[in-house]
């Protein structure tokens, strides 16, 4: 049985699988991954790149209605195989090892890492933004639905 920081780690590798998957980071990341299953096994590593493709494959075909379905079987699929992975290897001292490698690879495989992603019509910055309006205009971080812009009306002046 792993311990919960193990669980977690097997978490954090089957969420980055899948977050990869769809971004510019995922044939870095699917070769990583690969390789750390495979560890010095190069049939192992072959058979692993299917699986990744074929993961990446079922997720970019997904309808957009089931697309967090698909996403979360995935998800739970990789976070199983990197459990299962990390109980497979014996001795403390080496389990201990494979977590690091996996730390590695991890802190690597998404963007954040110093790369940004966005989707379409998607702004990604890597760093501070800052965000002015010019009068007549609207600045805002995120808008969802519409946005209108009309002139305030004025108060009428009285004479006193």
């Amino acid at each position: 049985m792993l311990t919960e920081a193990l669980a977690a780690l097997a978490a954090a590798g089957g969420a980055a699988v899948v977050q990869a998957a769809a971004t510019d980071a995922w044939t870095g990341t699917r070769e990583r991954v690969a390789g750390w299953f495979g560890r010095s096994d190069g049939s192992r590593v072959t058979g692993e790149l299917e699986l990744l493709d074929e993961t990446a494959r079922l997720l970019g075909q997904a309808a957009p209605d089931r697309l967090a379905e698909v996403a979360a079987y995935h998800e739970a699929l990789w976070r199983a195989r990197f459990e299962a992975a990390l109980e497979a290897v014996q001795g403390a001292a080496q389990r201990e090892r494979a977590a690091e490698e996996l730390r590695a690879l991890l802190a690597g495989a998404l963007p954040g890492d110093g790369g940004t992603s966005s989707g379409d019509g998607g702004l990604s910055v890597g760093g501070d933004v800052e965000i002015r309006s010019m009068p007549g205009s609207i600045a805002a971080g995120v808008i969802n639905g519409g946005a209108v812009i009309n002139s305030p009306t004025r108060p009428e002046r009285t004479q006193g």
